[in-house]
């Protein structure tokens, strides 16, 4: 049985609604207030089960079997096999210092910033096996058998390497790491590839990096024309002083809007590419979301937010879910018949690093 999909009007659709949603995320809210935040791994686990229930790719529903205790096991093992080594290494640092062997004490600090920084890319990577090994369709699931150690040394070169000419090889060092996750994993029998190209992300990247120099430039310029004037408060009078005030107010309104921004829209850039360079067997992937649409998703969920003053914040992974399948494309031809079940390695806990390290996301 094969499958066209460029003859159909979208691989991904989504088929959940808001309301829908409010009736799993307030008693979650609730529960996470009562239980100190214990319960939150069980309300990520329901959550997911909604989302996925109704997320259909090619004319199925997709099916999430992880449970809130896998994600809890995996948050306490990275609290008393990393973060509770870490808080005792601080505390001998800090004794080293008061005896005055601070040479020593920052090269533990050193020491305990490195590990942290490569088990940071191995939460990374190991986020992305988990959530692929417990999403089913038609049966089947995807997974990697690979522990991620090797990534979790590529994320500290490839990152220190994309900071270190001022920044500029960042946009190459996260699509080198997206690619190399990415060909990590797999669905069923198949293999993903991530090809995904970093130059074309660089005029936007730029667009990005220029911002703060540009408003500080502006502020520099707007200084010295003032003190040329022979602008100081007292010569200006109160008319000076308000224009004053309102270039303050606009540099502070600019540097907190316009980087968000012009973020945004590398980040939609970025997304957009390296989703455009994934494949799994005959399949080819894209995301259409542009940047209006990302800055507009961002301003309505800020709005949300603001107006129901934070309650509206249970409602981001709804939200964010609905953003990306409602976006997501696939092309090509899958034959079903093909597709047998993934023989990787599964798990027994869960997100525990990235959730540790509060980088997860849904």
């Amino acid at each position: 049985m094969n499958d066209d999909l460029s003859h159909r009007h979208s691989a991904f659709r989504f088929h959940g609604s808001w309301l829908e949603f409010a009736r799993i995320a307030f008693p979650n809210l609730l529960l996470t207030i009562v239980t100190l935040g214990i319960y939150r791994f069980w309300a990520t686990t329901r959550e997911r089960e909604y989302l996925w229930s109704k997320t259909e790719f090619i004319d199925e529903r997709l099916e999430w079997t992880g449970k809130g205790i896998e994600l809890f096991v995996g948050f306490v093992m990275a609290f008393l096999l990393i973060g509770l080594p870490l808080i005792v290494i601080q505390l001998i640092s800090q004794g080293l210092i008061f005896r005055g062997e601070s040479i020593l004490a920052v090269v533990m600090t050193l020491m305990m910033f490195l590990l942290l920084f490569y088990l940071t890319g191995v939460a990374y990577f190991r986020a992305l096996r988990y959530r692929l090994s417990r999403t089913y369709w038609r049966g089947i699931r995807g997974g990697s058998d690979d522990p991620g150690f090797q990534y979790g040394l590529a994320y500290m070169w490839k990152s220190v390497v994309g900071w270190l000419p001022i920044f500029l090889g960042v946009p190459w060092s996260m699509i080198s790491l997206w690619n190399d996750r990415w060909n990590a994993m797999s669905f069923g029998p198949h293999r993903f590839s991530a090809t995904a190209e970093w130059k074309p992300l660089m005029k936007r990247y730029l667009l990005f990096y220029l911002v703060p120099f540009l408003l500080f430039i502006g502020a520099v310029v707007f200084g010295i024309s003032m003190a040329a004037s022979g602008g100081t408060p007292g010569t200006l009078g109160s008319t000076g002083i308000a224009i004053g005030a309102i270039f303050a107010i606009v540099g502070v309104l600019s540097f907190y809007l316009f980087l968000p921004l012009a973020a945004l829209a590398y980040y939609s850039k970025y997304f957009r590419l390296a989703v455009g360079g994934l494949r799994l067997h005959n399949l080819e992937f894209d995301f259409r979301a542009r940047a209006p649409d990302w800055i507009l998703f961002f301003l309505s969920n800020m709005a949300i937010v603001i107006c129901t003053l934070g309650i509206g914040y249970i409602f981001m992974p709804y939200r964010n879910w609905k953003f990306f399948i409602d976006h997501m494309e696939a092309y090509g031809e899958i034959n079903i018949d093909d597709l047998t079940q993934s023989e990787t390695v599964v798990a027994k806990h869960g997100e525990g690093l990235l959730d540790a390290f509060d980088v997860g996301a849904i």
